[in-house]
């Protein structure tokens, strides 16, 4: 006589011969891949997004130099109490290489320092230069201060992209 396999032992069994298959797979997958990343150039890209896979010799020449200058205005609009009771309205941004990946970082994380440091500064001009403040002073005099609390990188220039004095004192 037969011996009688019922459905639940079936239905077992057909699990664990999907799971070795799917296993079986991944494992040739990651062969493969291990493969072909020991094989091929470390220069190459092995996808490219955003772009056609050929550039220029300027597009080349230009990413390879790192010239990749993008504004960082990630420091909002800042609002200013100052001595004569009125309030500054400032935006400040300034350039920075998109290829340095570490320096980006570190500024992303200075964002809070940066709006204290200008803040502090603005804060704490005289009252009788609230109402012109000297802003070529004003940028020499943050960026100072923004490249003392930075380790990673300088920044070469600074801009206010508005400045406003509002509610001043008669």
């Amino acid at each position: 006589m037969g011996k009688n396999i019922d459905n639940k032992d079936k239905v077992t069994h057909i699990i664990y011969i999907t799971l070795l298959v799917i296993t079986g797979i991944l494992i040739l997958i990651l062969g493969i891949g291990t493969i072909f990343g020991l094989v091929r150039s470390g220069n190459e890209p092995l996808l490219t997004f955003g772009g056609s896979a050929e550039q220029s010799p300027a597009q080349d020449s230009r990413s390879s130099q790192g010239d990749d200058i993008r504004v960082f205005s990630g420091l909002g609009r800042l609002r200013v109490p100052l001595a004569n009771s009125s309030i500054l309205l400032v935006t400040i941004a300034f350039p920075y290489a998109a290829s340095d990946t570490a320096f980006t970082e570190e500024l992303a994380a200075k964002i809070g320092d940066f709006r204290s440091l200008a803040s502090g500064y603005f804060s704490a001009l005289p009252v009788e230069s609230v109402e012109q403040v000297d802003e070529q002073a004003a940028k020499h005099e943050i960026l100072r201060l923004f490249n003392g609390s930075l380790r990673l990188g300088r920044l070469e220039a600074l801009y206010f992209t508005d400045m406003m004095v509002l509610g001043t004192a008669q």
